[in-house]
């Protein structure tokens, strides 16, 4: 499933972060203006994932993985929850 930031949270005027769910692992694209970031991370190799939802405003979602942070910014509280258990659930099924 793909899950893009709002266009009017900071930081996402014109080129929105992005972040795809797949069975293997999650991709997460921060694009800039004249270069981009597109990383893909396999779920047993996620050590944490931390989610801020502020009452008001866009909330943010961290990801750890090998000593590595990526962080994206402008997801609704909805989507970062929905986000964050269905890597909990490619997590323990990765383990399993």
């Amino acid at each position: 499933m793909k899950y893009t930031a709002s266009r009017l949270s900071e930081g996402n005027k014109l080129f929105p972060a992005e972040i795809i769910t797949e069975d293997n692992g999650i991709t997460i694209r921060i694009p800039g203006l004249f270069s981009g970031e597109s990383t893909t991370i396999a779920y047993d190799s996620i050590s944490a994932v931390e989610i801020d939802t502020p009452l008001i405003g866009y909330s943010t979602i961290r990801f750890y993985h090998s000593g590595n942070k990526i962080e994206a910014h402008g997801f609704s509280k909805s989507d970062v929850k929905e986000i964050k258990s269905f890597i909990e659930a490619g997590r323990n099924k990765a383990k399993n």
